[in-house]
């Protein structure tokens, strides 16, 4: 059986904190939406795992290995780039679902220009 790793870099992911949006008034009051900011960067992603060209999504269990590179060196929460990151990679198809993920490692490195993301995403094999 072959193990499939993909690889790819996205762009650095918006807080968890402007990720989402609260709805107040109106027919939609009291959901909870994507904003408008965090739909920019799932068309970021769509486009970046397009020109990449990954193939099928994965579709088994999956070791996923994050590599974040912020944009400057103010004080941030790691854990704050995850959410933005797998949804978006969900909706762009590189899997199915980030429920499949069993083992996640994400690591900081050092600030670069607009920050990054790398990712290497690998199936598990039982």
């Amino acid at each position: 059986m072959k193990v499939r790793t993909v690889q790819i870099t996205l762009p650095y992911p918006p807080s968890v904190n402007t990720y989402w949006r609260s709805i107040r008034t109106g027919k939609l009051a009291g959901r909870v939406l994507v904003s408008e900011k965090g739909r920019e960067y799932q068309a970021a992603v769509g486009k970046a795992v397009k020109r990449a060209k990954l193939g099928k999504p994965l579709t088994t269990r999956l070791a996923v290995d994050v590599l974040v590179y912020p944009p400057d060196r103010r004080a941030r929460d790691l854990d704050n780039v995850l959410k933005a990151l797998l949804d978006s990679c969900q909706k762009a198809a590189v899997f199915v679902n980030d429920s499949q993920i069993d083992t996640l490692l994400i690591e900081r490195r050092w600030p670069v220009p607009d920050g990054r993301v790398e990712l290497r995403i690998s199936e598990v094999v039982a």
